[in-house]
């Protein structure tokens, strides 16, 4: 087995490239951490770090070495949680807005999940007025929803711009009506984009009444509408258009952390400090 406090060191090194900045990063000497790295080379049986007088380099083996070292490390460290009667049980009720799913948010509570095994993360997915209602009954512990900004409620996880978004070569003659894409009724964005196309005086059609993100993706990428999206999650193969084709502004949305008093507190704190410690812009390989 290779030892736990070698594979941190390594760890830090390859993560800084430095020995140097390893042993800062760790509070040890530099040639202890020298020591620490031959000794996993010594182990493995190969040469994991290259050295020169101009930088430090993994190896290929010293790539492998760096993800099964983040492998054992995890795993090591859950094994320490789940042995030592600190590990937090019980059911977490947890509902989040459909089209949040496009976020980091799937990693997040992955991450979580492994890090908390004896939780039961119970997932509710729908639209954010239908999980308020669920939560104001009692049939929810911690929601993730779109809220109108400003509104004060809740814990703000993250405040944006709703945009206008469709395919590059989607066109709109003038004067026709706007081809909306939207969620079925009720839903905050389909609210929003309503409102503000009447305010300022444009007509519109619905082109696609949809339950789920998906709906809106296929229908957007296939050109038969608009959307409505926070400026952060437009997906690369979709574009803003709201200048283009003269649309009146949608104002700011937050995401926003609600909790049911009546819950767990402990879990509910614990879950909303992982998301809250992590951004939930869109992942890159989107």
């Amino acid at each position: 087995m290779y030892d736990s406090i070698q594979l941190k060191s390594f760890l830090a090194v390859a993560e800084t490239r430095s020995f140097t900045g390893a042993a800062t990063r760790l509070g040890l000497s530099q040639p202890t951490v020298s020591q620490h790295v031959r000794k996993l080379e010594k182990a493995a049986g190969r040469m994991l770090i290259a050295r020169d007088t101009r930088e430090v380099r993994l190896t290929d083996n010293g790539d492998a070495m760096a993800g099964f070292a983040r492998t054992i490390l995890a795993a090591q460290e859950q094994a320490l949680t789940y042995f030592s009667g600190s590990a937090m049980r019980g059911r977490l009720r947890f509902g989040v807005a459909d089209d949040l799913a496009i976020t980091q948010l799937p990693r997040i509570l992955r991450h979580f999940r492994q890090l908390y095994p004896q939780i039961n993360l119970e997932l509710t997915v729908s639209q954010s007025p239908p999980l308020l209602r669920r939560l104001r009954a009692g049939q929810l512990d911690l929601i993730l929803i779109k809220y109108m900004a400003g509104t004060g409620e809740g814990t703000l996880v993250q405040r944006d711009r709703l945009v206008w978004a469709g395919h590059a070569k989607t066109t709109l003659d003038d004067g026709a009506p706007v081809p909306l894409i939207a969620y079925q009724a009720p839903s905050l964005s389909r609210q929003m984009a309503i409102e503000a196309l009447e305010q300022a005086g444009r007509t519109w059609r619905i082109t696609c009444n949809t339950r789920e993100i998906n709906g809106v993706l296929a229908a957007a990428r296939a050109g038969i509408g608009l959307a409505v999206f926070p400026q952060s999650l437009i997906p690369d193969d979709l574009v803003q258009v709201t200048n283009r084709f003269d649309l009146p502004p949608l104002g700011d949305v937050d995401f926003t952390l609600l909790s049911n008093p009546l819950a767990n507190q402990e879990l509910v704190e614990t879950l909303s400090t992982a998301i809250l410690g992590r951004a939930l812009r869109k992942p890159t390989d989107s």
